[in-house]
């Protein structure tokens, strides 16, 4: 019998296994400071990446559909969404922000103080997203003049940037209270959110793009609707589960008040995380500018082979949000020793992910480009982008899962900081040098990204074992 007790062992780890995916999926409420490390990651992880790759083929389904109008409407997309970034920015330095403080009260086992807290991240973000709506929805032709589009792009695609800039805030919702799910440990109700949303969209996407049955035929306009309408039932789905909902974090009209002190809590704390998104998001607005200087086709190239990037990096995202949202439950219950197991273990399993994704791109790329496109020119320039850019993904692995555990700890100065260093005094000089300098072209620019990113993990490990950031207070 004593032989058999391994094949025993084995049958269980594996029941065992399937259960916990089956947990992670289907939602429960766990005390993620307690228990075994590695089933906490698992229960907070699978969510967060299954929530991630439904976002990423909404991003890669997108830039399909839209590629069978032109190079033209791909490079209006990529403009857009590199001005979209710095909405990004912003929503996920107020989610930063709201994951950091949130965790810590559901650590330290005080749900009602999370709820207020919440209250107050949301109504920081409905507040931003007009300031940043409004303009957007009326300058959108200047701004993508200003990007360097050609004047067909300007004067006949810019319906498409007016109402992606204009519907922001579904996207500040969608960060926003999602972080506030996944901070709050019910991850799976963030991954069901963003899902229902993408699907509505990559249905809605062809019916309006295309004018299929009785939807009216809107072209890259139709994306920016489909789009705008998916995200926008999300959101609403998002506030009927706050409100009526049965989780940890749920809102009632007695914690709809202003509580000035919390919003300066949040805002100090996302200024740090906003500062650290938008240095990168100015850096890929530099890098297009670069690259836009060598025509629509090579733009569109770039633009299909960061989609394709962004597919394979946001399931990495959902990892380490997990380990945020661990470090700041673990420190809120005066586990620090735990929260550092925790990035460990997360980044070790982010780094072979992403080793074994980018191998896959370097050596087989084209097989990707040709998915969307194919026109000669821009299969090229995607082809190059994504052989280069992918020799840093167990690089990116591991950066990922430091600088959002910094940021789940409450420091967001630390990456901040890095990110100017990596970004700023590295990346955009390097870009413009390497490509018009030395004419590597776009050439140029995909090295300058693999250099930043790898010199932005090695700052961070460095930092990171320094253990500063376990005595922040939040």
């Amino acid at each position: 019998m004593k032989k058999l007790n391994p094949v025993f062992r084995k049958d269980g780890n594996v029941r065992s296994f399937f259960r916990n995916v089956s947990e992670a999926v289907s939602g429960s409420e766990q005390d993620y400071t307690e228990g075994k490390l590695s089933r906490a990651i698992m229960l907070l992880s699978i969510p967060a990446v299954l929530e991630m790759i439904m976002e990423s083929v909404f991003v890669i389904s997108d830039i399909w559909f839209v590629s069978k109008l032109g190079p033209d409407a791909v490079a209006t997309v990529g403009l857009t969404e590199s001005l979209i970034t710095i909405i990004y920015a912003i929503a996920l330095g107020l989610g930063t922000a709201t994951t950091s403080m949130v965790s810590r009260r559901i650590g330290e086992k005080n749900n009602n103080a999370a709820s207020v807290t919440a209250f107050q991240a949301i109504l920081l973000g409905l507040i931003i997203s007009l300031l940043v709506g409004i303009p957007g929805a009326i300058f959108g032709s200047d701004l993508l003049k200003g990007m360097g589009a050609s004047g067909k792009i300007v004067n006949e695609y810019s319906g498409y940037t007016r109402i992606m800039l204009g519907g922001n805030g579904v996207i500040m919702m969608l960060f926003i209270i999602n972080a506030i799910f996944r901070s709050a440990g019910d991850a799976a109700v963030a991954m069901k959110v963003l899902w229902l949303g993408n699907i509505i969209n990559i249905i809605l996407d062809p019916c309006l793009i295309f004018g299929l049955g009785p939807f009216p035929e809107l072209g890259v306009t139709g994306a920016a609707v489909a789009t705008t309408i998916g995200r926008g039932t999300a959101v609403l789905v998002q506030f009927y589960l706050l409100f009526r909902g049965h989780k940890r974090v749920k809102l009632s009209f007695r914690h709809l008040v202003v509580d000035f002190k919390i919003m300066v809590r949040i805002l100090r704390l996302s200024v740090g995380s906003i500062g650290q998104n938008l240095i990168g998001t100015s850096s890929w607005i530099a890098l297009v500018r670069i690259i836009s200087m060598f025509g629509s086709e090579v733009v569109a190239g770039y633009t299909i082979g960061i989609r394709i990037i962004g597919f394979t990096l946001l399931p990495s995202w959902g990892l380490s949000n997990a380990a945020s949202t661990m470090v700041g439950q673990n420190l809120g219950a005066k586990k620090p020793d735990r929260a550092e197991r925790s990035v460990w273990i997360t980044g070790w399993i982010n780094m072979a992910l992403l080793g074994l994704i980018g191998a896959v791109l370097a050596l087989f790329p084209e097989p990707f480009i040709r998915l969307f496109i194919t026109d000669d020119k821009v299969i090229a320039s995607g082809v190059l982008c994504l052989r280069i850019v992918s020799l840093g993904y167990i690089s990116y692995g591991l950066g990922m899962v430091l600088a959002n555990s910094f940021n789940g700890a409450g420091d967001t100065s630390t990456p901040l900081k890095i990110n100017i260093v990596a970004y700023w005094l590295v990346e955009i000089p390097l870009a413009y040098f390497l490509a018009i300098r030395t004419g590597l072209e776009e050439e140029g620019v995909f090295i300058s990204i693999v250099v930043a990113e790898t010199l932005l993990t090695i700052i961070a490990w460095l930092v990171f074992r320094r253990g500063k950031w376990k005595l922040k207070v939040v």
